[in-house]
C-alpha cells in the first residue's frame, strides 16, 4: 500500500489501493480488526469511508454518502450491511463485476466469524438475482480466493461476482470463448459515469428483490397461519 497521498494502480480492484480523497471522513470508532495505519487494506477503506446504509431503500445516487470520490481511486457501493460491503470492481472482467467482503478486516475465509459467514451466504444469493436483472446476464460465477498461491492478491477475504455474457455461441454446445479468471485476460479500465449509473442500476435492482423475498415470505408466513387456523376450526 502506498503511503496516503498517493495512489498506486495496477490491473484489477482487487490489485488498486483505496486511499482517502481530500475531504474525506472515516467512520470513527470502525471495527478494531482494521489492520494498523502502517499497513492500511484497500477494502478496510472502503469500509471505513461508505457507512451502513438499509439494503431495501439506499440512498440516491447522487446522494454524498455514496459519492465516489470519497477514496482514490473511486469506489462505486452496491451494498453496505453492519457486517458487509460490496461494489464494483474498477478493472472489471465484465460489466457488472462486483466484490463482496467483510466490512472487518478478514484476511481468509477461515478468518470470518459465523455471523459474518451467513451474511456471505445470504448476500452472495441477493446480489446474483440482483446482478442478472441489472445486466440481463443470466450466467455469472461466484470465485473467493485463499492465499497467494490461490492468487488471492489483497489479504482481505473477498468474493468476485462475475457475469459471464456470450459464453455460448448461438447453436453450438461447447464454449467457443476461452474462460479468463484470476485476472488474466482482456480487462478495461471502469468509466467512472458508466460506474456511478451501474451501481446505481444494481443497488435499485438489490432493494427489489430484497422486498420481494419479503413479500413472499409474509403471504408464506399468513399462509401457513390461515392453514393452521383452519385445522382448528
Amino acid at each position: 500500500m502506498s503511503p496516503p497521498g498517493t495512489t498506486t494502480t495496477t490491473t484489477t480492484h482487487t490489485h488498486t489501493h483505496h486511499t482517502p480523497h481530500s475531504g474525506g471522513t472515516p467512520l470513527e470508532h470502525f471495527d478494531p480488526a482494521l489492520p494498523s495505519d502502517e499497513d492500511p487494506c484497500p477494502f478496510c477503506n472502503i469500509s471505513a469511508f461508505y457507512a451502513p446504509f438499509p439494503t431495501a431503500n439506499p440512498p440516491g445516487p447522487d446522494s454524498p454518502r455514496l459519492a465516489p470520490s470519497k477514496l482514490s481511486p473511486h469506489a462505486f457501493v452496491v451494498l453496505s450491511t453492519p457486517t458487509l460491503v460490496a461494489f464494483l470492481d474498477i478493472m472489471p472482467l465484465a460489466r457488472g463485476h462486483i466484490l463482496l467482503c467483510p466490512r472487518a478486516h478478514r484476511p481468509r475465509l477461515t478468518d470470518v466469524t459465523r455471523r459474518e459467514a451467513q451474511d456471505l451466504g445470504e448476500h452472495l444469493r441477493l446480489l446474483g438475482r440482483a446482478l442478472v436483472r441489472a445486466t440481463g446476464v443470466p450466467d455469472w460465477n461466484v470465485v473467493q480466493n485463499n492465499g497467494a498461491a490461490a492468487a488471492q492478491v489483497v489479504g482481505h477475504c473477498h468474493y468476485h461476482l462475475i457475469p459471464r455474457p456470450e459464453l455460448r455461441a448461438a447453436g453450438v454446445g461447447r464454449s467457443r470463448r476461452s474462460f479468463t479468471m484470476f485476472g488474466r485476460g482482456a480487462r478495461e479500465e471502469l468509466d467512472d459515469d458508466e460506474a456511478v449509473e451501474l451501481a446505481a442500476r444494481l443497488r435499485e435492482c438489490l432493494a427489489a428483490v430484497v422486498a420481494e423475498e419479503r413479500e413472499g415470505e409474509w403471504h408464506g408466513v399468513n399462509t401457513t397461519a390461515a392453514g393452521q387456523q383452519k385445522g382448528k376450526l
